[in-house]
């Protein structure tokens, strides 16, 4: 069924801009998604071209080698971005790509398809993997976490000013009943929260936190930014697209460390400045313009960063 849904890559021409393809180049899409993205860089590349695409969705594993699966340039690999140095040491590409893409966060195949568990929006199981196959559900978590547990997770992770709130209904809720689907939950937050953004529904940032806990992305993503640079040759980019402030923050962060280079202790008898960062920073922070977001209102909240190794 995922297969028949429709997904628009977000950022598509700053996306392509932002890595510069060369036709020899290697590429590594991190999150292959549905390959919009990936199709592009493919169309760039030469004979000599390799792109490598990773998705822990055996559903866009699928669709990638339905799609690609014949041409000779593409591989296709099955798990988490957390894996690139691994990646690139089992290919013999490590400190030789060109280029690495991370789109985060959740695809619109998956956001779209109910029997997934990731919106609010149609009534579906209470799942949220990106690996059905792998970890615990979210029915699972709610179902085994402690109620002070589960307060900590809808505010660190969703930024959720009533977390306490709803993890104190889910707690009762679940005595009494299992909470196994996407409305029963969202009903649940709904009755939980005092007041109302005009906005956005007030379901909106537990369902964040609770699949970025199910599938451990922050961790994922702070894993794969401290291999980065390594896999990366020199002159080669890395670009980001996160969608909400947390994994915004780190990526921010992670990429102006690198590029300040190591900074020796005030009190340690070294003369000269600090060692050179082992990356630049490539522009400002990019945007959706008007124009995708009329089309495209996911790209809305899309923010894409982007740094080249140094030399």
């Amino acid at each position: 069924m995922g297969q028949q849904l429709t997904h628009r890559p977000v950022l598509l021409e700053e996306v392509l801009a932002a890595l510069a393809v060369k036709p020899n180049g290697i590429y590594i899409d991190g999150t292959f998604g549905r390959g919009g993205h990936a199709a592009e860089i493919l169309k760039r590349l030469d004979a000599q071209g390799q792109l490598y695409a990773i998705d822990k969705d055996p559903v866009a594993v699928q669709a990638g080698m339905d799609r690609f699966g014949n041409d000779a340039r593409f591989h296709m690999q099955r798990g988490t971005f957390a894996m690139l140095a691994q990646l690139a040491r089992e290919q013999g590409i490590a400190g030789r790509v060109a280029g690495v893409l991370l789109d985060l966060g959740v695809s619109s195949p998956q956001l779209d398809d109910p029997e997934r568990g990731f919106s609010f929006l149609k009534d579906g199981p209470l799942d949220m993997r990106m690996d059905p196959e792998q970890g615990v559900s979210a029915a699972q978590w709610l179902a085994q976490a402690d109620e002070a547990e589960i307060a900590r997770i809808l505010f660190v992770y969703g930024e959720e000013r009533f977390a306490r709130r709803i993890a104190k209904s889910i707690v009762q809720t679940r005595d009494e009943q299992p909470i196994t689907t996407t409305h029963q939950l969202a009903e649940l937050i709904a009755a939980a929260v005092p007041t109302r953004d005009r906005h956005k529904n007030p379901a909106t940032r537990s369902f964040q936190a609770l699949r970025i806990q199910v599938n451990q992305e922050l961790q994922d993503l702070e894993s794969a930014l401290e291999q980065v640079v390594d896999v990366l040759a020199p002159g080669g980019r890395l670009a980001v697209i996160s969608f909400h402030s947390l994994e915004d923050r780190l990526v921010k962060r992670f990429m102006r460390r690198e590029s300040r280079g190591e900074e020796m202790p005030l009190d340690l008898p070294v003369t000269g400045g600090p060692a050179p960062g082992r990356l630049k920073l490539i522009g400002k922070a990019v945007q959706a313009g008007s124009d995708e977001i009329a089309v495209n209102p996911r790209a809305r909240s899309a923010i894409l960063r982007i740094a080249e190794r140094q030399q």
